[in-house]
């Protein structure tokens, strides 16, 4: 029969006809927008308010010519666009032709010759033919040259049900959250338990041997990379290169296709599903890197793909020019102010939660999306439409604080709930492992919860989500192994990238034998991991940073998807040794509450344990004061924490870290005798994990580049 049998009277069906008849809005049916199936057809809406004309493409799967089928589409009075086809079922390809005027010069981009995809596409089919897809071509080109069904990105309609087998959403507490960042298909693509033909999938992730992984290295929440599908942009198809990292968005509510083992469209939806369904099975948290700030599209030079062809005023941040604002570094900025934009990426956030069932989600250059024109406001419409919604304050929220525009750099700046990547973190922990004594004020800040940047706006010490590294720059093991960023095999003359990066060599650039040097790198690297989790906030980790993963000094390698990027899993002295200790860290985090509280310090006597609730002290064990942080020369603190009673009423064990960032060994004396040695990152093994430690007298030797931590009696 096919999928849509009873097109011969194609236009609106009588259903939709008496619906239209019967009541003032389509709203008022209660459809949504995008395509929605039903037992009798497929309803389709979209919006655009400046267009004249909208016609629903409808092609039929599975034939080399995709027979075309164009049904004319009904305004209401809220500019949403409707059109019932009746008999069509879920499976079926679709897309838009919108007729208006062509006036690049007043921001108008129709060009009715073209196939644009639905902003609401819950799946994606096609590549784009990138020739035919540039849109700044006469707009009165034939349809012919355009409408090739064999090379048009094609929207596919989908059928929203799933067996979820009883398993619910995952909910973590923040205070015991620790955040893995993972690409789907770099995660799996290498991972020797995985047969061949699955790996680098959706299926893949759900693996027993994934999840089995993540759960003995203690990890709660796995943050995706984007999985929204996305584009590989033309100039990096041409060098043989590819959007790797996937931020270059085409679709806010499709699941990327190329990471499914399955073909055909609907079952990709459900392997994405199933994936998220076996993760919370096994109490792992799904969040997603989303970036809603801007699309492929790019710039006026760009693709015409969905957005531009419908609305371009309403969808994109314009100039006065009426030429698109970059404040992304990526060709235009999405206009969250405006209400069409506002309302796509709050279904789409919906949707994935509702439907998808995930947790949370990362905002790539959140800051963008708190604007309203060139300005960054915390009362701005996204804000204020998160707070409110039902649905969606109740999951995680994680802005990336920053963007390239006016004043973009909003550490601090976003409104409760939210929870933001600390950069300052980042580069106070890097700088003070260089050996910077400046640093050492604004390292101890950090480690404490960075009460300076978030409780001015009532934000608690579990608002920093602390990380050393991302995704976007060197690896932990990079970071420590190269001076300077090699990214020739980009092709961009190693112009890309950050040039300053806080790390250091160690003295030889690059891979050496230099036991020497590969014994300092490895002192420093446990030095941060440890850092991190004994510090207050949320830890973040990077794929393979617990295994010693090397990117061969490509700090910027968002184009290569192969063994640069690819997690590595073979098992090695370093790796095994590295993973082993990120372990036995996470272990000793979740037993000691003390680590994970949401109070900041306020050094005040503890009434109930007769205990500050923390003590800085200088290398001479003395207390440090104001005057003595501001006049710090040595790169070295200690920090005693704990003694006071925590939320449950139990009193928290008393933990001594020794932060010795310096390049030099240093004798500290203890402030009690009887102490026991629970890890140091520069002996081999670092945990004692249960043998009784060496006997610990008046002092401790606390030796360059590392961290060390003592129980106190």
């Amino acid at each position: 029969m096919g999928l849509f049998p009873k097109l011969n009277s194609l236009c609106l069906g009588m259903e939709a006809k008496r619906c239209y008849s019967d009541l003032p809005t389509a709203n008022a049916c209660g459809y949504p927008l995008g395509a929605t199936p039903s037992t009798d057809g497929v309803h389709f809406s979209v919006y655009s308010k400046t267009a004249i004309a909208l016609n629903v493409c409808v092609y039929e799967a599975g034939t080399p010519d995709y027979e075309i089928r164009q049904i004319k589409m009904y305004r209401d009075d809220y500019d949403v666009w409707h059109a019932f086809v009746s008999g069509l079922k879920a499976g079926a390809h679709y897309g838009f032709r919108a007729e208006g005027e062509w006036l690049p010069e007043q921001g108008l981009w129709f060009n009715a010759n073209k196939l644009l995809l639905d902003p609401y596409a819950k799946s994606i089919y096609g590549k784009p033919d990138w020739h035919n897809s540039m849109q700044n071509m006469d707009a009165s080109l034939n349809a012919d040259a355009v409408n090739n069904g064999d090379v048009a990105l094609k929207s596919v309609v989908i059928n929203d049900d799933f067996d979820w087998q009883g398993v619910d959403h995952c909910t973590v507490p923040w205070k015991d959250t620790v955040f893995y960042e993972l690409h789907v298909k770099g995660f799996t693509k290498l991972h020797p338990d995985i047969p061949e033909e699955d790996q680098g999938t959706y299926e893949a992730l759900a693996h027993p041997s994934c999840i089995a992984y993540l759960k003995d290295l203690g990890v709660t929440s796995v943050q995706l990379m984007p999985v929204h599908q996305h584009l590989d942009d033309r100039f990096l198809l041409e060098r043989d290169l590819t959007n790797y990292w996937g931020y270059n968005t085409i679709g806010f509510f499709a699941a990327h296709n190329e990471y499914a083992r399955a073909k055909n469209p609907q079952d990709q939806v459900d392997e994405f599903k199933t994936m998220v369904r076996e993760l919370h099975r096994n109490g792992l948290e799904v969040i997603l890197d989303v970036v809603y700030n801007h699309t492929a599209e790019g710039d006026e030079n760009g693709p015409l793909l969905f957005l531009r062809g419908l609305d371009n005023p309403a969808y994109y941040l314009l100039n006065k020019e009426h030429r698109v604002v970059n404040f992304t570094g990526c060709g235009n900025t999405v206009n969250a102010a405006s209400p069409p934009a506002l309302r796509l990426i709050m279904d789409s956030l919906r949707y994935w939660v509702e439907v998808m069932h995930v947790d949370g989600f990362r905002f790539d250059l959140g800051a963008t999306l708190g604007r309203r024109g060139e300005n960054f406001d915390i009362g701005a419409s996204f804000f204020q439409a998160l707070s409110q919604d039902p649905v969606l304050n109740r999951v995680k929220l994680i802005a990336e604080p920053w963007d390239m525009g006016p004043n973009g750099y909003q550490i601090g700046g976003f409104p409760k709930p939210w929870h933001e990547l600390n950069g300052r973190y980042r580069d106070k922990l890097r700088r003070f492992w260089h050996s910077n004594t400046a640093a050492t004020p604004a390292f101890a800040k950090r480690i404490s919860g960075s009460e300076d940047i978030f409780s001015p706006s009532g934000r608690s010490a579990l608002t920093s989500v602390n990380f050393i590294t991302s995704h976007d720059g060197f690896s932990l093991r990079d970071l420590w192994s190269y001076d300077l960023k090699h990214n020739e095999s980009n092709l961009e003359n190693n112009g890309d990238g950050e040039s300053h990066n806080e790390g250091w060599n160690c003295g030889v650039e690059g891979e050496t034998n230099d036991e020497a040097v590969i014994a300092t790198r490895l002192r420093i690297v446990r030095a941060c991991m440890a850092s991190m989790f004994c510090s207050m906030g949320v830890p973040f980790i990077t794929m393979g940073d617990e295994r010693w993963r090397t990117q061969g000094g490509n700090n910027n390698a968002y184009c290569q998807d192969n063994e640069i990027s690819w997690m590595d899993w073979t098992s090695t002295i370093e790796a095994d040794r590295m993973h082993t200790f990120v372990k036995h860290l996470a272990q000793f985090r979740r037993e000691n509450p003390v680590l994970t509280r949401a109070q900041y310090f306020n050094g005040k006597i503890d009434p109930s344990s007769g205990r500050p609730d923390i003590v800085w002290l200088d290398a001479q064990g003395e207390i440090l004061t104001h005057d003595k942080w501001s006049t710090m020369t040595k790169g070295f603190f200690a920090a005693l924490m704990g003694g006071s009673v925590g939320d449950d009423g139990v009193v928290q064990v008393p933990l001594l870290f020794l932060f010795n960032g310096s390049n030099k060994d240093l004798l500290f004396p203890l402030p009690c005798t009887g102490c026991t040695l629970k890890f140091d990152t520069a002996l081999e093994p670092c945990f004692s994990m249960g043998t009784q430690p060496p006997y610990i007298g008046v002092t401790y030797l606390s030796l360059a580049h590392s961290v060390a931590c003592l129980v106190l009696k």
